[in-house]
């Protein structure tokens, strides 16, 4: 009889802190494998194993940017993401122009280098699929964080695998969720029906990239809301410093200084206003047009 397989979480180091970057393993699956600075530190976890797949959640950098790396040095290696994000993976001149204006000097550091993924390699997403490796994996749309997100629920063991649509929580207790909310795609409606659609698959546990396994989904879930609806109401009020501060200081004093530090390496509170800013301009436009 076969062992059963098991989700494996690899922490792949990201600028050498622990507990920021998560990549999942599943057999011979792979999700999100992260940047490309941190594939020498993947390929060593992995003990010499060639994944057969690469699922990813979305096209962030922090997520998929070492794709096309890996797929350098394991060629023929599938990889399958959401149809919006797909030409990005494989000509991602537009993805790095708008990284590179986010981050200047610092791109090759977080990042690495961003090569293309051979469009022969990649399966397209629209969501509503079932990839059949490791005993089959549902794949659903989830719109919110990024609108080419999907997530995936490994049927058996009923594990969800949910990127940034599950929140940051870097251990400690479900308040601690942070709402990652980088521009230019958030959508605080969708992000909410997205979570309505994960919790419908009654999950065994919430596989957060951003960092670990979680059991206590609902409560998840609900601290995820909480954090999404406060700070899309301060967002209103509060401009980018000012904003980045008060999360700063409600970081400092729930987990101390030094696990604040992954939080603010995993979701720099420099960005979270600024998406939260375009998704209220956005609703204003919307609403003037409609008028």
């Amino acid at each position: 009889m076969s062992a059963p397989v098991t989700a494996e979480p690899i922490d792949v180091l990201h600028l050498g802190r622990e507990r920021v970057i998560c990549t999942w393993r599943i057999g011979s699956v792979i999700i999100d494998p992260g940047p490309a600075s941190c594939a020498d530190t993947l390929e060593a976890a992995l003990g010499g194993d060639r994944p057969e797949a690469i699922l990813l959640t979305h096209i962030h950098l922090d997520h998929s940017g070492g794709t096309g790396e890996l797929l350098r040095r394991w060629p023929g290696t599938k990889v399958f993401v959401h149809e919006l994000g797909a030409r990005h993976l494989i000509d991602p001149s537009r993805l790095l122009a708008s990284a590179s204006q986010l981050y200047g000097d610092l791109m090759q550091e977080l990042w690495g280098d961003i090569l293309p993924v051979p469009e022969e390699a990649v399966t397209v997403l629209a969501g509503g699929e079932t990839i059949d490796l490791e005993g089959g994996f549902e794949v659903i749309y989830t719109p919110g964080h990024a609108k080419h997100h999907v997530s995936y629920l490994h049927r058996p063991t009923m594990r969800a695998f949910v990127g940034d649509t599950g929140g940051v929580r870097i251990g400690g207790a479900a308040g601690t969720t942070i709402a990652p909310t980088p521009p230019p795609d958030i959508d605080v409606e969708l992000w909410n029906q997205s979570l309505d659609a994960i919790a419908a698959w009654e999950p065994s546990s919430l596989c957060l990239t951003h960092f670990g396994e979680y059991q206590d989904v609902d409560d998840q879930i609900a601290a995820l809301r909480s954090c999404l609806g406060d700070h899309v109401e301060m967002a209103r009020e509060l401009g980018p410093a000012e904003f980045a501060d008060a999360v700063r200081a409600r970081l400092a004093k729930e987990v101390g200084e030094e696990n604040a530090a992954a939080y603010f390496q995993a979701a720099p509170p420099d960005d979270l206003q600024a998406g939260l800013a375009r998704y209220w301009m956005k609703r204003a436009e919307a609403e003037g047009s409609a008028g």
